[in-house]
């Protein structure tokens, strides 16, 4: 079986704020595009260097994307690597665990394992 777990890095304030609301409705950028960005686990490192460097106050959150039905869509972005998108709220429900991304003293987030 495939597995189908995708990565969302976002901010802990912003994630206190979506379980408050029982659901994410997705950060700035995302809003912006019109849907909700993840990563794959092999693409989750490259996304925490592009998009949030130096960034703390960081968590990543696992999601089983099964659960997410046909508003998760994999659409190419850099390079022709597909990426997960979703194109609705968040459920909680989805939601596998939430760790922090903290910085390490080289400036890179240090990721917890990840099941590619």
């Amino acid at each position: 079986m495939t597995d189908t777990r995708i990565y969302k890095i976002v901010p802990e304030t912003l994630w206190q704020a979506a379980r408050n609301a029982g659901r994410f409705e997705g950060a700035a950028i995302d809003l912006q595009d019109g849907f909700i960005h993840f990563s794959t686990a092999a693409q989750a490192r490259r996304t925490a260097e592009l998009h949030f460097v130096g960034q703390d106050g960081l968590l990543l959150v696992a999601v089983e994307g099964a659960m997410l039905g046909e508003a998760l869509r994999y659409e190419p972005s850099r390079g022709g690597d597909l990426f997960p998108h979703l194109y609705a709220a968040l459920p909680l429900d989805a939601v596998l665990w939430e760790k922090p991304l903290p910085l390490g003293t080289d400036g890179k987030h240090i990721f917890p394992e990840l099941d590619a």
